[in-house]
């Protein structure tokens, strides 16, 4: 007999999708007004993004999972056509420096969030039918591997670092779930970090950035400017904030506040005390996340409800790391707050197939 969905999960998502739309008004306004005259141009295309979200979200969570083991081939081969056509000239289009979108009127949507859901799918087939060979890292491990790297490297293409180490990260969770051998994960830690630094030496720009990281102030006009604005935004909020709408960085001195830094703009108008309701509300999805994976019936769904979980809070740590300078800037949105819409689209979508596992399991 089917449960009811995980109301507690909806719920935290809903509000958190409602205070971003509030606080993109805010952090944008200004912007807006300056470049479209018009202040709630931002507002109205992630009002759209979010009634289009709530209806995937609630049209996932009817969608039966059995349905995407299934069809976790096709899902993934999609997805990688995807990110081959997105890096063709004249399909592809180009946006702060990464050939990441296509481009459908004045709405951009962004292949490698959904190659995230893809992924995700596939790997959960793979190991739920795997367990018998993970021991053994040529037969079990590094097939899934290779095909993570794969889309890895496609997504450097681009290049979108961030995005990138999300999908890693989250395959990686799902190997440790899995019981792979945990020596397996200190030498993938090692070679991890040989990549990173041979994919920082080879792009000027990633090294601009881990430069004006460990010291923001050595070029505060340049590659610093970010992180200085963020933390003077963060920094007067105090306890309570400075109040809704009365934010000093969104007036021309954070760019685009209402995207990767929006919760620079959440911390100084809201303070300490809004800081912590948004981070409860990305706990309470996480520990819903676990509670539906550790309560389901077969491997397919633990792996698909841990996946799908792992890669929202993956994201939302990334930036909130960025936000407060604890890692160099990574350009990835905080999930259901920032502006973007596949962003959102993918974010509610991933919950809605934990809530599909919540019912059925």
């Amino acid at each position: 007999m089917n449960k009811k969905l995980d109301q507690i999960l909806f719920i935290a998502v809903v509000i958190l999708s409602l205070f971003g739309l509030i606080m993109i008004y805010s952090a944008s306004s200004i912007w807006a007004e300056y470049k479209f005259n018009d202040s709630f141009h931002y507002l109205k295309y992630q009002a759209v993004f979010f009634g289009i979200g709530i209806f995937l979200m609630i049209l996932m969570s009817k969608i039966d999972y059995s349905l995407y083991y299934q069809q976790a081939n096709k899902i993934l081969l999609l997805c990688f056509l995807l990110l081959i056509l997105v890096l063709i000239p004249g399909i592809g289009k180009i946006r702060n420096g990464s050939r990441s979108w296509f481009g459908i009127g004045p709405l951009g949507i962004q292949p490698s969030e959904f190659a995230k859901i893809g992924l995700i799918i596939f790997t959960s087939k793979y190991l739920s039918n795997s367990n018998k060979f993970l021991k053994n890292y040529k037969k079990g491990v590094f097939p899934i591997l290779g095909i993570t790297l794969l889309f890895f490297g496609l997504i450097m293409l681009q290049p979108d670092l961030g995005t990138g180490v999300i999908l890693v990260m989250s395959i990686i969770s799902l190997l440790f779930i899995a019981g792979v051998n945990m020596k397996f994960f200190f030498g993938m830690g090692i070679l991890g970090i040989v990549g990173i630094v041979i994919l920082i030496l080879i792009a000027p720009y990633r090294m601009d950035r881990i430069t004006s990281f460990l010291d923001p102030w050595s070029d505060a006009l340049g590659t610093g400017f970010q992180i200085i604005q963020s933390l003077y935004a963060i920094g007067p909020g105090g306890l309570l904030g400075t109040g809704f709408l009365h934010s000093i960085q969104k007036h021309f001195y954070l760019p685009e506040p209402q995207t990767d830094f929006i919760f620079s703009i959440i911390a100084e108008e809201f303070g300490v005390v809004g800081a912590f309701i948004v981070t409860g509300l990305f706990a309470t999805i996480l520990w819903r996340g676990i509670k539906v994976a550790t309560n389901t019936k077969d491997a397919f769904s633990k792996y698909l409800a841990f996946g799908m979980t792992f890669q929202i809070i993956f994201q939302a740590l990334m930036n909130l790391m960025v936000v407060i300078g604890m890692i160099p800037v990574t350009g990835v949105t905080l999930p259901f707050l920032s502006y973007g819409g596949s962003s959102l689209l993918v974010s509610m979508a991933s919950i809605g197939i934990i809530l599909n596992i919540s019912k059925i399991n």
